[in-house]
């Protein structure tokens, strides 16, 4: 398998793809991946496909598509067949491809169709036209991969993009950062991973990998991951990079939380693509792949990715804990975790997290979310009895030798800790970490509630739009009062309102209920309701350092 890419026509944002069979079955079947491995979406790649033909012996042969994502070509077999399609690439995520006259990217998915019966042959890649000055960057030695698989796994980054280099575990690195500002410290971003590079090789004991590459893209507005067995895409918000001239131990909000996901998307090289689920063991690359699994295999990777930052020591204690506070209230502030586990949201990633709408913090629960606070609970609930999840990540990848796992193989590594993570994931009761934490010297704390909270809202509010309301919480006075998502909150008690805590500055001297003049759909709306007690679980938690000595042998 031999797959041209050409981007001569980078103005248009299309690539030019020629395709060459040297050996094709007669009515030789192709497809085009209807999703991308890691993100649990069909993306229906084939959209973007274009001006399909095909040719054999010099003579042009019919091509006949048979559903969304597949087509056969009348060929004759073990005759040399030769294909053209463009692809528009025009998104910037990093599940896509994009081309213009400055950058090209792509994942394989979304470019290269797969030659039914061909998949386990080598399969070889050729860029073509490449403006002066252009580099190449992908984890593919020589632009050749083994198969199908690894082809597809393997983005490819173009462009005059900034690249640096690090060996971590006797291991090369090579971090490549297209569209920083000038001000931008590559030798800080390289000296940090590097640090979470060694930790997290240390921490697993191997690399199972011969180099690894990060491919980052800087936009104004932006973040994601996408992990992959030799390398990851990201997608970050420029401002969030560290700068020249910025102080050695200053780690801004925006760069820890870069710092996070380059640890989130390494992490993953061992679990997710290597430990996978038994599942997903062989991709079906035209349909769902569907696993209860994934609270583990993100939700677990969300646990680490922060603790690596705190064990390289690129943030204290204190820090981290505020970051773990976050996630807590997060999960926390949604009513779906009380009916819908997380293997249950697992499962539905499909249509529910990856599709979501005002509804869904009613409907399910994030596995990334509560999967980490699953993590932590079953780390301390191990130490306190001499162990930790540490080990047991470990003999996982032991045992399976990174083979894929199902989740009795979980449960019989978690060994007196199994009855209690199988309650936490089949479940919906929320976990028991404010005694564990209380535990290792970390002491819980409940903020006071905003008045959306003390309601069940979640509004935004600014001078020029007012208050909208974005999500109404299930059981809550909001919902039973008659708010919706949509509503502009424009009044209480006669008096116009920016911010909705302002309502309770207009509040009456001894009035307790709220009366609130709403515009829907161009009406007027009159809503009343009761002014609600401040309760337990309202508003968001903070996480303090109460007895250093006692967090130490957590943290």
């Amino acid at each position: 398998m031999h797959y041209r890419v050409d981007v001569a026509e980078r103005l248009a944002h299309d690539y030019l793809v020629t395709l060459t069979l040297e050996t094709p079955a007669a009515g030789q079947i192709f497809s085009l991946p209807s999703w991308i491995p890691g993100s649990y979406l069909l993306r229906e790649f084939a959209k973007q496909l274009s001006d399909l033909r095909a040719e054999q012996g010099g003579a042009a042969v019919t091509v006949q598509q048979l559903d969304k994502s597949s087509w056969r070509v009348d060929c004759l077999a073990d005759a040399p067949l030769q294909l053209t399609y463009r692809v528009h690439a025009f998104d910037t995520s990093v599940r896509t491809a994009w081309l213009d006259d400055r950058r090209g990217f792509f994942n394989g998915t979304s470019l290269f169709l797969r030659a039914h019966g061909f998949e386990d042959r080598p399969h070889q890649m050729e860029l073509a036209n490449l403006p002066e000055g252009w580099q190449i960057a992908t984890s593919l030695d020589g632009l050749r991969a083994a198969n199908y698989d690894e082809l597809v796994d393997s983005p490819v980054e173009l462009g005059a993009f900034w690249s640096g280099e690090f060996q971590a575990g006797g291991v090369p690195h090579q971090v490549v950062v297209a569209g920083a500002w000038p001000s931008f410290d590559g030798a800080r971003l390289l000296a940090d991973v590097q640090r979470i590079c060694e930790k997290q090789i240390e921490f697993w004991g191997v690399a199972p990998f011969p180099r690894y590459v990060f491919l980052l893209n800087c936009v104004d507005e932006g973040g994601g991951g996408l992990e992959h067995c030799g390398s990851t895409a990201l997608l970050a918000a420029r401002r969030e990079l560290p700068r020249l001239g910025a102080g050695a131990t200053d780690i801004p909000d925006g760069y820890a939380n870069l710092l996070t996901l380059f640890s989130h998307e390494y992490f993953h090289a061992w679990n997710v693509k290597r430990l996978r689920p038994a599942e997903l063991a062989r991709y079906d690359y035209q349909t769902e792949n569907y696993t209860e699994l994934l609270w583990f295999f993100e939700g677990f990777t969300s646990y680490f990715d922060e603790l690596m930052l705190l064990r390289a020591g690129l943030i204290e204690a204190p820090r981290y804990l505020k970051m773990l506070a976050k996630t807590v209230s997060g999960v926390l502030a949604a009513p779906g975790r009380l009916r819908h586990s997380l293997a249950e949201a697992s499962f539905e990633a499909w249509t529910k997290f990856y599709r979501p709408d005002e509804h869904t913090p009613n409907l399910t629960v994030s596995y990334y979310g509560k999967g980490a606070l699953v993590a932590c609970a079953l780390d301390l609930s191990l130490r306190r009895e001499g162990r930790s999840l540490d080990e047991l990540m470990r003999s996982l990848w032991e045992g399976s030798d990174g083979a894929p796992i199902d989740e009795d193989d979980i449960l019989t590594i978690a060994g007196s800790g199994a009855n209690a993570l199988r309650a936490w994931v089949h479940g919906t009761e929320d976990l028991p970490l404010r005694e564990l934490l209380d535990h290792f010297g970390v002491a819980w704390r409940e903020d006071a509630p905003s008045l959306a909270q003390r309601l069940g809202l979640k509004v935004s509010e600014s001078a020029l739009t007012g208050v909208q309301v974005k999500q109404v919480f299930a059981g809550s006075t909001a919902l039973a009062a008659g708010f919706s998502p949509g509503d502009e909150v424009l009044a209480c008690h006669g008096w116009r309102l920016r911010r909705l805590d302002d309502a309770l500055a207009v509040l009456p001297a001894g009035e307790q209920r709220l009366r609130f003049l709403i515009s829907r759909d161009q009406r007027l709306v009159e809503l009343d309701c009761a002014l609600p007690e401040v309760t337990a679980g309202m508003a968001g938690v903070q996480l303090a350092l109460a007895d250093p000595a006692a967090a130490r042998a957590w943290l």
